[in-house]
């Protein structure tokens, strides 16, 4: 009788002991709003339990429920106090003092490490300074070249699809990305373009919808439980594949560096290093040879900017090309304009037609605006943070920065918000009352390093399949365009953005003539 007494109340004890120590936190979460699907001891978690569709959705309707209380609401993950923000000055403050990575990145951590976005504080700080001088705007715009001549790639293996009904374009845009990034990365051509079945590839996407499917389901972030799952065994073959590729890549670099005496060099100068790829510039700017980054920091790195560069700038060509399908009449703008820049000519675009096309670049941000490829950013509270509105976040909770609220909250974009309007960033109409108001690529100081980068990427294959092809869809009745999304780490269309191509001049004949396209 005895040891069931004790079994029943020790777990009770443990439990009130717990909550005690934690009462400064219940105090302070108390007087903020929780969703009304909120249960007790699991919180909102039963509502994370669904395909990455369901998460995305929940996540976005948790964001446009604090527009309805003063930009914020809490939820609870099972122990775990998360707060959801949407008000621009609250991120602010967030971004600029929760430097730490919320815990649920430790999952990404096991595919690419410590690389710069992910790392811890301390192993952050030393990285940023290293990493934001190789992403100068001088540097990176030399790598439009490399963008041009992929994209010209790419338009041209859509030839093959044009005028043949619907299809899937996602895997012609992630190869462009992937092709684009291991150039501009490394310096290797994986020609994923020729091979769509790269391992490379394929083990990057895999892991990824893995890596998504382990934060939102709580019976699989155990590593011990984990292993029991099938979903092991081929997280860590991904790995491997995408380790192995990489490790590779870097020691052939190495020797290609000691045999050219370059790894004795300590700084750059930028007329010797502007053609050179990022994964030289770490190694030369690190300090090079014992002093510089390892293998392993390398390695890090370089995949940060490959999981990151690929499928963030596939996903915001993706997301232009189907609004502009859904509004003929955008698309005409742009290709209007690109003909001004280009006339009938099949010539590559330079980074000097990329300063003439304004109108594709404020279709772009306004895609990016509507669907930011990373929607929500995490981070931990530390300290006890008092926001502008008024709330106090209490420490050893999290904070969801909700991009995708902050971009469709009528407050700061007005009544329409949801609509799709690129004119909204003519220079005249774009005066926000706070810029965190608009931050497809993260802000303050753990902002992503390579927005221009992708910025380059995303205009010069939307200009490259426009110049050729009208881009085909449902047409959008409704200026709020509605595009079913998914959560795998990145947002993603649910479709794998599915549309149609018209050439916008004849095809060539076997004979030599022309076939008129209707």
């Amino acid at each position: 009788m005895l040891l069931v007494l004790l079994i029943v109340l020790l777990p009770l004890a443990w439990m009130a002991m717990f909550k005690y120590r934690r009462r400064h936190m219940y105090k302070l979460a108390r007087p903020i709003p929780a969703p009304e699907v909120e249960l007790p001891v699991i919180g909102i978690a039963h509502k994370l339990m669904g395909n990455t569709e369901d998460i995305m959705t929940t996540l976005s309707n948790f964001s446009y429920e604090c527009t309805k209380h003063n930009g914020i609401i809490k939820g609870w993950l099972g122990h775990i106090l998360y707060f959801v923000l949407i008000n621009p000055a609250d991120l602010e403050v967030v971004l600029k003092t929760c430097l730490e990575k919320d815990d649920l990145h430790r999952f990404l951590r096991k595919v690419i490490g410590y690389g710069g976005i992910f790392a811890p504080v301390s192993i952050w700080r030393r990285r940023r300074k290293i990493l934001v001088p190789a992403f100068s705007p001088k540097i990176v715009e030399n790598f439009v070249e490399v963008f041009s001549e992929q994209s010209e790639r790419l338009a041209e293996r859509l030839d093959a699809r044009a005028d043949t009904g619907t299809f899937s374009i996602w895997p012609y845009l992630s190869t462009y990305t992937l092709d684009s990034v291991c150039e501009t990365a490394m310096g290797v051509k994986v020609n994923a373009q020729g091979n769509p079945n790269s391992p490379y590839l394929l083990a990057m996407n895999k892991v990824l919808n893995l890596v998504c499917e382990r934060i939102f389901h709580l019976w699989l972030q155990p590593d011990w439980l984990y292993r029991l799952f099938p979903q092991y065994p081929e997280h860590q073959r991904c790995v491997k594949i995408m380790h192995d590729f990489t490790d590779d890549v870097i020691k052939k670099k190495r020797e290609e560096i000691k045999n050219q005496g370059q790894n004795k060099t300590k700084d750059y100068d930028l007329g010797t290093y502007k053609r050179k790829t990022f994964l030289d510039l770490l190694i030369s700017v690190s300090g090079g040879g014992e002093k510089g980054y390892t293998d392993v920091e390398l390695r890090e790195e370089v995949l940060t900017l490959s999981v990151a560069g690929t499928d963030t700038s596939a996903v915001a060509v993706g997301y232009t090309l189907k609004l502009l399908a859904m509004y003929p009449a955008a698309q005409e703008k742009v290709y209007k304009e690109l003909h001004e820049v280009f006339g009938d000519s099949d010539r590559p675009l330079t980074k000097e037609d990329l300063m003439q096309l304004k109108y594709l670049e404020r279709v772009v941000k306004e895609s990016l605006r509507l669907y930011p490829p990373v929607p929500f950013i995490i981070r931990k509270v530390l300290e006890d943070i008092k926001l502008p509105s008024g709330r106090i976040l209490p420490a050893g909770s999290g904070v969801v920065c909700s991009i995708w609220g902050t971009h469709r909250d009528p407050k700061y974009w007005g009544p329409d918000a949801d609509n799709f309007d690129p004119d909204r960033f003519l220079p005249e109409r774009f005066n926000l009352a706070n810029t965190y108001s608009f931050m497809p690529f993260s802000s303050g100081p753990r902002n992503c390093v390579g927005y221009q980068y992708a910025l380059m990427s995303v205009k010069t294959a939307v200009s490259a399949v426009l110049r050729r092809y009208r881009v085909v869809g449902k047409e959008e009745t409704s200026p709020a365009p509605t595009i079913r999304v998914k959560l795998d780490v990145m947002m993603k269309a649910v479709d794998g953005y599915q549309l149609a191509l018209e050439r916008r001049r004849p095809k060539p004949t076997a004979n030599g003539t022309s076939k008129i396209i209707n």
